[in-house]
């Protein structure tokens, strides 16, 4: 018996991405209590694991199989490849979601490339009010509070979700396009935070071109593989 079929086996039944270290747990205990059908497998370490994924990711793409193995923030997951999606989606007859507005996205961006942030400064940035997309937003489960700003009055802080890292297919934070840059970017900030906007900082409009030009790839909403579960 080969690992990356056992690994494939324990993908393909997961309800959820597994991490090597999982696999290596599930593997190593497999027939731990059963002394006619002793585990080969029982010493597999984590690198063995990553090679085996490795192998598998390579064979689905060679074979050209319907699926495709691929790697989340939490872990590796099997998908049905997204060419398939017209077809797969009459599996599930439901409502197709509606869009993120162009104000949603360029306050998602905003948000996900300054974490935590507060409400009143992200409108600092956009220079309107974003109570409405805001919501919108925590409802879709792409942004949530991660507790408050240690400022006069305690604001919330906002940040983004492992939701919204599934969603755009991103491992981490790290992997926006152009990260580095545009968190080092100065922004206006909310008057309440710093006694008075910072005439230096570029306004919001720039602010909001720059990001949406330069985090295209990540704020568009993709054609999502469907899991096999």
């Amino acid at each position: 018996m080969m690992l990356p079929r056992i690994i494939e086996a324990l993908l393909f039944s997961a309800q959820k991405p597994l991490s090597p270290k999982e696999i290596v747990d599930v593997v190593r205990r497999a027939g731990g209590e059963d002394e006619f059908s002793p585990n080969e497998f029982a010493k597999v370490r984590e690198a063995d694991v990553a090679a085996a994924l490795e192998q598998l990711k390579i064979e689905c793409i060679e074979q050209q199989r319907a699926f495709q193995l691929n790697e989340k923030a939490e872990g590796w997951q099997l998908a049905t490849d997204p060419k398939y999606a017209q077809w797969v989606r009459e599996l599930f007859p439901v409502a197709k979601p509606a869009r993120l507005t162009a104000p949603a996205l360029e306050t998602l961006a905003i948000i996900a490339y300054r974490q935590p942030i507060t409400r009143a400064d992200v409108e600092a940035v956009r220079g309107v009010n974003i109570d409405g997309v805001l919501q919108t937003l925590m409802e879709r489960g792409l942004v949530k509070i991660a507790g408050r700003a240690e400022i006069p009055g305690r604001p919330l802080l906002y940040e983004t979700t492992q939701f919204f890292l599934d969603h755009f297919g991103l491992r981490t934070l790290d992997e926006l396009p152009n990260v580095e840059e545009l968190r080092q970017r100065a922004l206006p900030v909310a008057r309440s935070a710093a006694g008075s906007s910072d005439p230096g900082s570029p306004g919001s409009s720039t602010f909001a071109k720059a990001t949406a030009d330069k985090a295209t790839p990540a704020t568009t909403l993709p054609e999502q593989p469907t899991s096999l579960q």
